[in-house]
């Protein structure tokens, strides 16, 4: 009789079987608020998921979320019940050897759950990669880089402080891309916002804007223009995640290039955007893609419609934006860059040796798996009771 698709087979239950999953709600509070179109945060709250096989290697993942379900559906309490409850039992006695093996079953125990499932997947990965003395970028693929050029967000709302705050990145040549969020205030004041901080880092910096879905087509249409005349060289998702046909209609009278975002979830949701021609670029996170593979998978659908690449994140820790870069790193294409500066906003971090930042790029770490170390004190400082 055949094998169902779902069975454990036999030579799974070896030194490469997972024995134990648990995960951990932290908040680590952030230098400084952290203000979008519809929430703002002054700390910021991760699931950490720890894995171990039977052979004792180990593995880390991290699920993030801005301010509760208010992102996405998901909040970390749900994450971390999930795990405990549908995810981990799902998983447990199966090989890290079948990434897809352990996908299938997820999938099959929870529908979306996308940020949990990705955290339990990079754990998987991480404790094989350290089993076989490998990094996780070489089960993906291999390496295309080992740094990638990372911006820095402007999310205060103020911005004489973010014109201090960018003049400080540029002086440390940290960062000379930045992205501003708008749409917490109304368009007019986003405007004369914007154009105080081009004025300011005029031939300096390079600007983006991140509206957060906060416009509707009308105001769109109207501040458009007004964004490309003060230069800046991308929008991110300004019209609710539903509204891809408007955001099509937006891209057929060009004005700044557009990225999709909060639109694209799965590769059928890419599929969608580049059939409609609604965006030039795609922000990838794993949070939205529920896992590695996966973000590799919505990558190469964009690839083949000649829609850019950026690398997006949601303030991960250096353990989060770690796996981010494991990914990014084999992307044939990554014009865009990432926005993997979470483990600079937090007051600190969550692994004994945070990434490194220098000459406006963010590096690969190195060592096997995903190349850091949680730190177990700050793990139990930051753990909420």
């Amino acid at each position: 009789m055949p094998e169902s698709p779902f069975t454990v087979p036999a030579d799974l239950r070896n030194d490469l079987a997972i024995r134990e999953i648990s995960s951990t709600i932290v908040d680590v509070p952030t230098v400084r608020r952290h203000k979008l179109s519809s929430l703002s945060v002054t700390a910021q709250s991760y699931v950490i998921v720890e894995l171990r096989l039977a052979n004792g290697a180990q593995g880390i993942g991290e699920a993030a979320t801005l301010g509760g379900p208010r992102w996405s559906e998901e909040s970390v309490e749900a994450i971390k019940a999930n795990i405990d409850a549908h995810l981990a039992p799902a998983v447990i006695g199966l090989g890290a050897d079948r990434p897809e093996l352990v996908a299938a079953r997820m999938d099959a125990a929870a529908k979306r759950n996308n940020a949990a499932k990705a955290a339990i997947k990079t754990a998987v990965f991480d404790a094989l990669a350290r089993t076989l003395g490998v990094p996780v970028a070489l089960l993906l693929g291999g390496q295309m880089r080992d740094s990638i050029p990372v911006l820095w967000t402007l999310a205060s709302g103020d911005p004489a402080q973010e014109i201090e705050e960018a003049e400080a990145k540029l002086a440390a040549r940290l960062h000379e891309t930045f992205k501003v969020k708008i749409g917490a205030q109304p368009p007019e004041a986003d405007m004369a916002r914007l154009k105080r901080l081009s004025v300011a880092l005029a031939g300096r910096a390079r600007l983006i804007v991140d509206a957060n879905q906060a416009w509707d087509e009308t105001t769109a249409t109207r501040c458009l223009p007004v964004l490309a005349d003060l230069g800046v060289a991308l929008v991110e998702q300004p019209l609710p995640a539903w509204n891809v046909a408007g955001m099509a209609r937006l891209r057929a009278h060009p004005t700044v290039p557009l990225m999709a975002d909060e639109c694209v979830f799965t590769t059928h949701d890419m599929l969608q955007v580049a059939a409609l021609g609604a965006a030039d670029v795609v922000s990838l996170k794993l949070v939205k893609h529920a896992g590695l593979l996966n973000l590799k998978r919505v990558a190469a659908v964009a690839e083949a419609a000649g829609i850019g690449l950026y690398g997006g994140c949601l303030l991960e820790s250096s353990i989060g934006a770690a796996a981010h870069l494991h990914a990014f790193a084999g992307l044939r294409e990554l014009a865009w860059g990432c926005e993997h500066f979470g483990p600079q906003i937090l007051t600190d971090d969550l692994v004994t040796q945070p990434l490194r930042f220098e000459e406006f790029r963010v590096y690969l770490p190195a060592g096997p798996g995903l190349g850091v170390t949680l730190d177990r004190d700050k793990l139990r400082r930051y753990a909420r009771t």
